[in-house]
């Protein structure tokens, strides 16, 4: 099973580290880490999607609770959430396909966010699946180079879902 786990941590040196290596030898594979200041510049969320059992992963929870820079960790994947992905391609426009292109990312609700003589570059975010489909979508023009974000999420509702 796949877990979206949040961690409130302090926003020093050394910290991301810390936890992936704590994860690492305990043989979880990260696929997918994002990190960023919150509201809060004194603290710093560190978003990872994981795969283990629910006995597993909360002992992986504890564990990193257990870390003195680490605030609070939470599986946002037991709660209601939003959860995004970015991610920013470059596709071949060559031979009068720039306008299918153009239709398909606006379908996808995408933007053009660079344009070259035979290609453009597309910004696109939303759930997994989406940016999965519109690669799928695109790899027949040609896709020139890809780039995605880690996955970031939060709890819905007003509460923090890390709260400090």
């Amino acid at each position: 099973m796949r877990h979206v786990l949040s961690a409130l941590v302090m926003n020093q040196p050394g910290v991301l580290a810390h936890i992936s290596g704590m994860l690492a030898s305990r043989a979880f594979n990260i696929d997918s880490l994002a990190v960023g200041e919150t509201e809060n510049p004194e603290f710093s969320r560190i978003t990872f999607v994981v795969a283990g059992d629910d006995r597993v992963l909360d002992q992986a929870r504890k564990q990193l609770e257990k870390i003195v820079t680490v605030v609070k960790v939470l599986d946002v994947s037991q709660e209601e959430y939003v959860e995004r992905d970015l991610m920013l391609i470059k596709v071949k426009t060559e031979n009068g396909t720039r306008s299918d292109v153009k239709e398909l990312t606006e379908i996808f609700r995408g933007s053009i966010v660079g344009v070259g003589p035979d290609h453009v570059m597309i910004e696109i975010s939303g759930q997994e699946k989406k940016l999965v489909a519109f690669v799928e979508v695109m790899r027949p023009y040609g896709i020139i180079e890809l780039v995605r974000t880690g996955r970031i999420a939060l709890t819905r509702g007003a509460d923090s879902a890390v709260g400090e």
